[in-house]
């Protein structure tokens, strides 16, 4: 199946006619901020200081009441949304590979933003930053975005996303939602390059994908296991004892990004990589989990 089939286009612009920005719904508060003069809704006044603007007094209020106060409005700003697509060998694995999901996600969130006049940006990484489709707007965009996506692939080194925030970061990006789409496989741990997300202004959300197999393997007996993104092999019998310490462990390493997210009220959806794509964006716009295939 290829990665973008025909009727792709028709479904983004389904998820878009459904989205009413609501996949971005914690952070439409950051595409509202107050400025003076007029905008979209009052906000409120301020005292007015020597050298303002006299055009943004409230004359009204100084003729009942002698006071100078300037209006302050709401105004809508372009909501900047940074996706960061996991570009390691990991993501290659599963049937069909995690990566293919991924890079459909990733092209259903950039359309709906487009559409929506915000700015889009996707970063692949890996050990760090491997490919990057710079700040773009406007639906127009999505073609040159979705040949983008189809010529990246699943080859690059182990997963740091330190590195990958560290790097993001180094580029002065203004503050905006930054989907992390992974299945987050760092040996050092995720909760401190999200925290370090958050703290420079940015909401972060997960989008966590795995494969059935990774979550079940299913097989007994005398194996060899190759890590994917290393290449290192071992060799060892698998008994029922190991499957079982192995779902435990799979699945508290699920549950650790889950609470994480939930804990500091940031997104997260998880998902099998057999899952539709739209379904899984819909997941999010609901801010619901999705394990289906």
């Amino acid at each position: 199946m290829p990665l973008f089939p025909p009727d792709f286009l028709d479904r983004l612009e389904y998820l878009s006619l459904l989205s009413k920005r609501v996949f971005a719904g914690q952070l439409m508060a950051q595409k509202r901020t107050r400025q003076l003069g007029s905008g979209v809704e009052f906000a409120d006044h301020r005292q007015y200081d020597p050298g303002d603007d006299f055009r943004h007094l409230d004359w009204n209020l100084y003729a009942r009441h002698g006071e100078l106060l300037l209006k302050r409005f709401q105004e809508e700003e372009d909501l900047h949304i940074y996706l960061l697509l996991d570009a390691s060998r990991s993501m290659s694995s599963g049937t069909p590979p995690k990566f293919d999901l991924a890079r459909r996600v990733v092209a259903a969130l950039a359309y709906i933003a487009l559409a929506d006049l915000d700015r889009v940006a996707v970063v692949a990484f890996a050990g760090g930053v491997v490919e990057e489709f710079p700040l773009t707007r406007g639906k127009g965009r999505i073609l040159a975005l979705l040949r983008f996506l189809e010529n990246l692939d699943a080859g690059g080194t182990d997963t740091n996303l330190s590195n990958l925030v560290g790097e993001f970061l180094l580029r002065g990006r203004r503050a905006g939602l930054a989907a992390v789409v992974s299945d987050f496989y760092d040996p050092a741990g995720f909760q401190a390059p999200l925290s370090k997300l958050r703290h420079a202004g940015h909401e972060p959300h997960a989008v966590q994908l795995y494969d059935a197999k990774e979550a079940d393997p299913g097989f007994l007996g005398d194996v060899e296991l190759t890590d994917v993104e290393t290449g290192r092999t071992e060799k060892r019998t698998v008994t029922e004892k190991d499957l079982r310490r192995y779902r435990e462990a799979f699945d508290g390493f699920q549950k650790e990004l889950a609470t994480l997210c939930k804990g500091r009220g940031w997104g997260h959806t998880v998902s099998r990589a057999d899952a539709p794509f739209d379904d899984l964006v819909l997941a999010m716009m609901r801010g619901a989990n999705l394990v289906s295939g």
